[in-house]
This record gives C-alpha cells, structure tokens and sequence, in this order.
C-alpha cells in the first residue's frame, strides 16, 4: 500500500519544521537548563495555527485532519521535546471539550487555548493509579447546584501553567469505572493548588504538575458530558493520545539521527570521518529504517482515526505507541552513541533528546499496558 503526504500536508509540515529550526531549536537548551514553560513560544506558534490544530477554525483552530495534526506533533518533538513538546501538548483536553463539553464550554475556552493564551489542563492519573485509571481515589459530591471535589492528581500536564482544567473524579464510588465524571474548572478558585514538579529525567521545559483538589467547588453546569460517564467519554480519546504520542517519538528518534548523521560526517579518527566505518553506517542504516517505519505506523494510525472502525483505530494506535516509543528509546541510544563521549555531555542535543524519548514509552499508556491491548484484540 503506497502512501503519500498531500501537497497541503507537505506545506504544513515544512512550515512546522521552519519553525522549530529557527525559533525553537537555538533556544531549547536554555528552556532546559531552566526548566522553563515557554509561554511566548506558544503564543508564537499560535500565530501558524499551531497550537491544537485539529480544532475547528470555528474556534479559532485549524481545522487539521488527523494525519495534519501527527504532522505538527512530529515537527514540533523534532525541533525539541520539551520546548516543542510544550506547544503540541497545550491542547491536552480539547477533545474532550469538542466532543461532550456545552457549546458555552467550548466558546469560551478553546479560542483562549488555539490563540496562545492558555493550555488546557485533564486531571486523572494519581499518585497511586496510573495505569488503573478505574481506581481513581479523588471524590465528588454533591452539595445542592454543586460538586464539592476532594483528592490528588499527579504527573499532570499543564497543571500550574493552565488557565482551565478537566478533573475526573468518582461521583458513584460504588460503581468502579462506571462511576467517574469529568469536571471543567478554572484553575485560579479556591481549592485548585498545582506545585509543579521539577528535575524530571526529560522534558523540563514542559509543565507537569501535583495537583491538590481540597474543596474544590464546580457549578452542576461545569459537568463535561453525563455525570458517570466520564470513563467512557475518556475512553474514546486514548486512541488520539497514543497516536500523538507515537509522533512525538518519531520525531525525537528523527532528530537524533539527524544529530548522528551530522556529527558522523564531522567527527574524523584514523584520518578519516567516522561515518566511512562500516560499524557506524550499519548504525545510521538502522536507525533510519526505525524512524522511517514509526513514522508510517503512526501515519497509518492517525488515519485509521478518521475511518471509523472503532476497534482498528484503537488497535494500530496501541501499535504505533508502543513500536515508536520503543524505537525513539534505541535511536536516541545509537544516536548518543555515534557521538562518543560528546554525547554525554550538554554539548549537544543528542543528550537531551535521549532523555526526552524515554517518556514516550510511560505516558498515555506503558508499553506494557499497549501490549495488553493488542493481545486483547487478537485474542
């Protein structure tokens, strides 16, 4: 099955990556070393219909189909996961809003995350349920035309950057899964404290908080879709995330070899560039042949999103995350290698980007938990 961009999609993706060349990648290092968000780069990307592009140009998106979206994830972790990851990461929420949140919702904040203004915020893994999102411990109750909302959330991205959050929490305990519902707050109210968490592996530009929820009151109105259905409703949008995820990892594992390929055309022993070794051309041979084949999983599975088959989107996206997550981690690791004991230093990128692939293969679903789900479907 042969496979080729549209002359529209190959203009978005040279301009994402003009992007990240001149304004993303000659300031990463320093976001890094900061562990800065960088708020003016998203109100910069913002400009190029950058910022959750698939959103309807209603709202002030872009309207981008899912493969067009994969495109910008890609470009944007090839410039710098962190710096770029920031960007691409703003949007964590808006398909939850686009699909079950009010229009009134919708209408007023998804303008304010496509312009720049603010990411958006989803509260659902805790300290001690990750994977078992059904085992959530935060609690809502209701308490006349409010829920009254109590509990933890962890590793949340945007969490003290974000204007507006979507928090899961259970309203019928006793039902397990078929208890939890979605809950769209401001974050500047009472009962809403976000710390952020700081020297992480990987990533330190992007925000990713500790988020405290005591007493934390949200108007009856503020429920995203039905009450109780918020595990399903969440459900629908794993399948984006992990396909999203696998182009991050394409394109950190793309940036890596670039950084390989340069630097092995440089880098010269024995009176010749170390790219004429056999060892290190068998090295950029294979790495090539990872990203090129994550990148069409992931392209594959984007697509599939948009086809309708429920089970096979949900399939090729659990697919496309594991192998390009995977992938990311080795080429990253080849990549560091190829530079010797440069690449153990801050010197160059290549260190930072291999810290920064490791993530994919944790967030939005372990490998392990990918692995499962495939097994499931073909059993």
């Amino acid at each position: 099955m042969s496979f080729h961009l549209t002359p529209e999609q190959e203009a978005i993706r040279d301009a994402v990556r003009t992007f990240g060349s001149e304004e993303i990648r000659p300031v990463a290092a320093e976001y890094e070393a900061d562990q800065r968000y960088p708020a003016d780069l998203l109100s910069d990307a913002a400009d190029l219909d950058l910022v959750a592009p698939h959103v309807p140009e209603s709202y002030g998106g872009a309207g981008m189909d899912a493969i067009s979206t994969a495109i910008v994830t890609e470009q944007l972790w090839r410039a710098d996961p962190g710096v770029g990851g920031s960007i691409a990461a703003a949007d964590f929420g808006t398909g939850m809003l686009l699909e079950y949140g009010d229009e009134w919702m919708c209408e007023e904040w998804l303008p304010k995350v496509t312009a720049g203004e603010t990411p958006i915020a989803t509260g659902i893994s805790e300290p001690a349920h990750g994977s078992n999102v059904a085992g959530m411990e935060t609690r809502a109750e209701k308490d006349g035309n409010e829920w009254v909302i109590d509990g933890q959330k962890m590793w949340i991205t945007n969490g003290t950057v974000a204007d507006v959050a979507i928090i899961m929490a259970k309203t019928s305990p006793e039902q397990g899964h078929g208890g939890i519902t979605a809950f769209l707050t401001p974050t500047d109210v009472d009962g809403y404290d976000a710390t952020r968490i700081t020297n992480k592996l990987g990533i330190k530009a992007q925000d990713t908080a500790e988020i405290v929820l005591d007493d934390l009151r949200v108007p009856e109105k503020n429920v995203v879709g039905e009450v109780d259905r918020g595990f399903y409703q969440l459900m629908e949008f794993f399948a984006p995330a992990r396909v999203d995820v696998a182009a991050q990892a394409t394109g950190v594992a793309q940036a890596a070899l670039e950084e390989a390929i340069s630097y092995a055309n440089e880098r010269e022993q024995f009176d010749q560039p170390i790219a004429e070794f056999q060892g290190i051309r068998h090295k950029l041979a294979e790495m090539a042949t990872s990203v090129e084949a994550g990148r069409s999983l992931a392209y594959r599975a984007a697509a599939s999103l948009e086809s309708g088959d429920t089970d096979r989107a949900t399939r090729l996206a659990s697919m496309a995350k594991l192998f390009a997550s995977e992938r990311a981690v080795e080429v990253t690791d080849e990549a560091l290698q190829v530079h010797g004991g440069a690449g153990y230093v801050t010197d160059h990128p290549v260190e930072r980007f291999y810290r920064d692939a490791r993530v994919t293969k944790i967030y939005d679903g372990t490998s392990e938990i990918q692995k499962g789900i495939i097994a499931d479907q073909l059993l």
